[in-house]
């Protein structure tokens, strides 16, 4: 039985979903917050689930496709999805879906971009540097191989 607490709860969860895409555990937070009971929300956030007004995966993809102009890595857009609550299989396989490779290759020039002057500074092989700074920000080897490809437009823009 729907009680005035659980429609109230509901409403509330309607209102935020109208304003902007949620993921299950930042609803459940701002229900949290305003009061609403942990049984309402449970209940809430999975009838809302089940008539697919909240889709984690959907709000990953959009949230990793409005974070893409700023200069990230994909670790940080991944980490940055799991302290929103978003499940780590369901982080990577939307960064697998929105980083495709033109779109990886973008945000690793603009990575490298904003990097460069701080890791030329370090003095060292700049090129070694580089390559492992961005496998450990989870760029793929593909990408990496492909930006550090001996041409003149690569070189140019390291050098």
């Amino acid at each position: 039985m729907e009680t005035p607490e659980y429609i109230n709860a509901e409403k509330t969860a309607l209102r935020l979903i109208a304003r902007a895409e949620q993921c299950s555990a930042g609803l459940a937070r701002k229900l949290e917050k305003r009061g609403h009971s942990e049984a309402h929300i449970r209940e809430v956030i999975s009838s809302l689930t089940g008539k697919n007004l909240i889709d984690d995966n959907r709000f990953a993809r959009f949230w990793l496709q409005s974070r893409l102009h700023f200069t990230r890595s994909p670790r940080q857009l991944f980490s940055s999805l799991c302290a929103r609550g978003i499940d780590r299989d369901d982080a990577e396989a939307a960064l697998k879906t929105v980083l495709n490779e033109e779109t990886e290759a973008a945000l690793l020039k603009k990575f490298v971009k904003k990097r460069l002057k701080k890791l030329k500074s370090g003095g060292g092989d700049v090129t070694r540097s580089l390559k492992f700074m961005l496998k450990n920000e989870g760029f793929s080897p593909q990408a990496i191989q492909n930006f550090l490809s001996p041409d003149e437009q690569t070189h140019q823009f390291i050098n």
